[in-house]
C-alpha cells in the first residue's frame, strides 16, 4: 500500500512549510527529507523499509520545495496600508450579489499605477456601469486595504488565499464605475446570461440555488437560507464539486449510450462505452469551464476524468489508488490547496466512502442481487445512511477546525437531499434550459422550483432541530494535525 502514502507524505512536506515561517526551517525540512531518502538507499533498495524511507523522504522534501517555489512564484505587489485611489483597470470577473444589492469585481489595474496585479472591489448596484461585462476597461475610485487576516484565531485566513491568487488588496468603490470606451457588442458572458436567465425563471433562494447548480453563481441565495443549508449539512450542494460533475458526466454517458445503442450496426461494431465515456468527459470539461473553473470544480473534473480513463482501460474505477492519484495530481498543480477546507473536506469524504465500501462485509451487504423491490430499497437506503453517517464522523473535526461549527444531522438530511438533487433537480433544470430554446420549458421549471423549495424546507427544518449545530471556539493546530 505504499502508493497510498505518496500523496500523504507529499502533503506532509507542504503542511510543514505552512506550519513553519522561516527559510532556515524550510531548508531543514528539505534536508531532513533528503536524509531519509539517502538512508533508504544506504539500507539497500531490495527491502520494503528502505523503499519506504526513500519514497517518504523524497515526497516530504519535494512537497516542501514545491510549495516554497509556488509561494515565491506568486509573490507580487501588495497594498500595505489603507488608501483611497483612483485607477484604471480591466474587469476579469464579475460576481453578482443580488441579496447584497451589488456586485463584487475582480479587476486587474493597469501597469505603472503602483497597484497589485489584481484587486477585489465591492460595488453597490447603483454605482455599477450599465451592461458592464468581463473584459471591459474601467475607471474607478475605491478605498483599498490589505487582504484581511483571520478574524479569530484559527479562522478563515483570506490573506493566505489572496496571496496565492495574487489578489493584492480588497476594497469598496466610492464613486460610480465608469467604462472606458463603448459597451462591448457581445454583451455579457454566457455564464452571466445563463445565471440571469435562471434567476428570471425562479425567484428567491430557489432561483439562487438553481443558478448555483447551472453556473456556480451563489449570489442570489438569501443569507438566512444559506445559513440553514450550512447548519443542516447541505451547503456542499451549493459548491460545484464531485456530486455535480458526476451527475453531468453520468447523465451524458447514459443518454449517449442509450441513443447510440438504438442502432444495431453501431452496437455490434463500435466501442459505445468508450464513445459515451468520451462524451461524458467533454460534458464534464464544458460544465467546469461554464461554472468558472474554480479549483474545487477543476479538482472534481480531474477525478472524473481519472475514473473515465480507468473505465476505458477496463480497470475498477473507484479505488483508494484512484483517490491517491487524484490527490497527488491536485497537490502537484495547486499545492496551496492542501490547507484549504475544500480539499480537506472533499478528499476526506471520498476516501472514507471508498474505504468503507471496499471493506469485504460492507461490499457483500451492498452488492446488487436478485431481490424484491422493497428489499432493494431498504438495502440501498441503509447503505446510503451508513455512508452518510461515516462521512459526517470523518468531516466533523475538519468542519469544527475551519468553521468552528459542524452540523449533527447532516447524514439524515443528505439521505433525502442528495438523491433529490441528483435525480430530480439537476435533470429537470437541464431539461428546462434545453426546452427554453423552443419555449416549452415552463412545466420543467415548475417541477424544478417545487423540488428546490422542498430542498430548502429540508434545510430549514433540520437547522431548526435542537442541537442541530455543534460549536467549538478553536482547535489547536497540533491536535488538528493528529
Amino acid at each position: 500500500q505504499l502508493a497510498l502514502w505518496v500523496p500523504v507524505l507529499f502533503g506532509l512536506g507542504i503542511g510543514l512549510w505552512f506550519a513553519t515561517a522561516t527559510i532556515g526551517a524550510w531548508i531543514a525540512i528539505i534536508l531532513t527529507g533528503a536524509g531519509f531518502a539517502f538512508a533508504g538507499i544506504a539500507a539497500g533498495l531490495g527491502r520494503r523499509s528502505a523503499i519506504a524511507l526513500l519514497c517518504g523522504g523524497l515526497c516530504v522534501a519535494c512537497g516542501c520545495g514545491l510549495i516554497w517555489f509556488r509561494g515565491e512564484q506568486v509573490a507580487d505587489v501588495r497594498v500595505e496600508r489603507p488608501l483611497v485611489t483612483r485607477f484604471e483597470a480591466r474587469v476579469t470577473r464579475i460576481e453578482a450579489q443580488p441579496e447584497k444589492e451589488g456586485s463584487r469585481l475582480l479587476v486587474a489595474p493597469r501597469a505603472g499605477q503602483g497597484l497589485p496585479p489584481s484587486v477585489r472591489v465591492s460595488v453597490d448596484a447603483d454605482k455599477l456601469a450599465p451592461g458592464l461585462v468581463e473584459g471591459d476597461d474601467v475607471v474607478l475610485r475605491a478605498r483599498l486595504v490589505p487582504p484581511p487576516d483571520a478574524a479569530v484565531p484559527g479562522g478563515y485566513d483570506f490573506a493566505r488565499t489572496a496571496w496565492f491568487q495574487r489578489i493584492g488588496g480588497t476594497g469598496k468603490a466610492l464613486d460610480p464605475v465608469q467604462r472606458l470606451g463603448p459597451a462591448r457588442p457581445e454583451g455579457e458572458s454566457l455564464r452571466a446570461r445563463l445565471s440571469a436567465h435562471v434567476r428570471g425563471r425562479l425567484q428567491g433562494s430557489a432561483g439562487g440555488i438553481a443558478s448555483a447548480f447551472a453556473t456556480g453563481d451563489r449570489g442570489g441565495i438569501a443569507p438566512e437560507d444559506e445559513e440553514a443549508m450550512r447548519a443542516s449539512g447541505l451547503t456542499h450542494l451549493l459548491s460545484i464539486s464531485g456530486l455535480h460533475i458526476t451527475a453531468v458526466v453520468a447523465a451524458t454517458m447514459f443518454v449517449t449510450l442509450r441513443i447510440l445503442a438504438l442502432s444495431p450496426w453501431l452496437a455490434l461494431r463500435a466501442p459505445l462505452v468508450l464513445v459515451s465515456a468520451a462524451m461524458g468527459a467533454g460534458a464534464g470539461i464544458g460544465y467546469t469551464l461554464l461554472t468558472g473553473a474554480e479549483v474545487p470544480t477543476v479538482r472534481s473534473c480531474i477525478a472524473a476524468l481519472l475514473v473515465l480513463i480507468g473505465l476505458a482501460l477496463g480497470r475498477e474505477a473507484m479505488t483508494l489508488r484512484l483517490v491517491a492519484t487524484g490527490a497527488l495530481v491536485v497537490l502537484l498543480v495547486w499545492p496551496e490547496s492542501l490547507v484549504g477546507a475544500s480539499l480537506q473536506l472533499s478528499f476526506a469524504a471520498i476516501t472514507s466512502i471508498v474505504a468503507l465500501h471496499e471493506h469485504p462485509r460492507v461490499r457483500a451487504a451492498t452488492l446488487r442481487r436478485d431481490e424484491a423491490i422493497v428489499a432493494r430499497i431498504v438495502r440501498e437506503g441503509a447503505s446510503l445512511l451508513l455512508t452518510g453517517f461515516v462521512v459526517e464522523i470523518v468531516l466533523a473535526p475538519i468542519a469544527l477546525y475551519h468553521f468552528h461549527r459542524s452540523g449533527l444531522y447532516g447524514a439524515a438530511a443528505n439521505i433525502v437531499a442528495i438523491p433529490l438533487t441528483t435525480f430530480i433537480v439537476m435533470p429537470f433544470e437541464a431539461l428546462a434550459l434545453l426546452l427554453d430554446s423552443v419555449g416549452m420549458g415552463a412545466p420543467f421549471w415548475w417541477i424544478t422550483g417545487q423540488s428546490l423549495e422542498f430542498l430548502l424546507w429540508i434545510a430549514r427544518t433540520v437547522a431548526s432541530f435542537p442541537g442541530a449545530v455543534a460549536t467549538l471556539p478553536s482547535i489547536p493546530v497540533p491536535a488538528f494535525g493528529a
